[in-house]
């Protein structure tokens, strides 16, 4: 079992984080999305306290999104102004609050109060002001349930901002978002439904982007992805979350006495590598909760626990909502 375990030692840091990343974004799924358009003219700007209009209660996991499609303009948040231009995109993943605008004491543009009710066939346009030139941005929120994982959210900004224009790899990205534009103009059957798609397929590539960019700390999940033992350790986890893992395997996997490699964990992650496993399996769980039908008992024993109820105890304590009612939600 332990050669088994120590297949590939030499595998590359670069190669193991991929690893790693991969079986991450490969659990991505929003849970919710709400797309609109607004385009001002002349001198404007946005209150710093977006609403949450348009969205589930549940505003845990809601964060704001901007694409710049055409024009310029100013982004102010926590005291700091930042200049966006055409293919600027900006997610804010804690909901932090923040102001958009051009020029300077402009007329105030309320957007999200200013969008008609729902259900709708097409996707809002909001237009502001009286000039024939002006900005253009997609804007909207993501329901994203990820932020329940702790690693990954100590590993997150609270913005984050790529910008497209220029950016070598950038180009599918470009497209993706003048196929959202094009969904706006020319509304056809079944855009409303496309546009949630392709806001998706944005949101995991600049997930990827921020985390591949990202300058490693020397604690948090960056810091223990660019560890080559941590990494070992985790590639492992992530590759077979449901496998009977021990602190012994693990250890003898990441070429790290027990002792050495809880240690580590826990300066790094401040949790144990058990706990990690146990904390992974069950956002993996909420994730099945919400995107199948599978009953709850299976779920539960794919996270490890012996009997349902148990799941039923760990699962509300790390979520404050029963698996079922969670799942309720989902659908919702």
């Amino acid at each position: 079992m332990r050669e088994a375990l120590s297949e590939n030692p030499e595998a590359t840091g670069g190669v193991v984080r991929d690893d790693v990343l991969s079986a991450l974004l490969s659990t991505i799924r929003l849970s919710g999305s709400l797309q609109f358009c607004f385009m001002p003219t002349g001198d404007w700007q946005t209150d710093a306290t977006p609403s949450l209009a348009g969205l589930s209660a549940r505003a845990s996991g809601t964060m704001p999104f901007h694409i710049v499609v055409a024009g310029n303009c100013w982004l102010k948040t926590e005291g700091e102004e930042t200049e966006l231009e055409a293919g600027d995109v900006l997610v804010f993943p804690f909901g932090t609050g923040h102001q958009l605008g051009a020029g300077r004491d402009g007329m105030l543009v309320l957007p999200t109060r200013d969008l008609p009710q729902k259900p709708w066939r097409e996707i809002p346009v909001l237009r502001y002001g009286e000039a024939t030139q002006g900005g253009r941005l997609l804007c909207g929120y993501l329901q994203w349930d990820g932020l329940s994982f702790g690693p990954l959210r100590q590993a997150l900004p609270k913005m984050i901002h790529v910008r497209t224009r220029g950016a070598n790899d950038g180009d599918w990205l470009r497209a993706t978002i003048r196929q959202m534009v094009e969904e706006v103009d020319r509304p056809r059957a079944g855009g409303v439904s496309m546009l949630p798609r392709l806001t998706e397929i944005i949101f995991i590539e600049i997930l990827r982007h921020q985390i591949m960019m990202a300058e490693p700390r020397s604690v948090g999940w960056l810091a223990a992805l660019a560890d080559p033992a941590l990494s070992r350790c985790l590639s492992l986890i992530h590759d077979d979350p449901k496998r009977e893992w021990s602190l012994e395997n693990l250890a003898a996997a990441s070429g790290l006495s027990r002792s050495a490699l809880a240690d580590r964990f826990q300066a790094m992650l401040s949790i144990s590598p058990i706990r990690y496993i146990r904390d992974w399996r069950l956002y993996l769980a909420s994730v099945a909760l919400a995107t199948s039908g599978r009953p709850i008992a299976a779920i539960a024993d794919d996270a490890g626990y012996a009997t349902e109820a148990a799941f039923n105890r760990a699962f509300s304590r790390a979520f404050t909502t029963p698996p079922a009612a969670w799942r309720a939600m989902a659908r919702e």
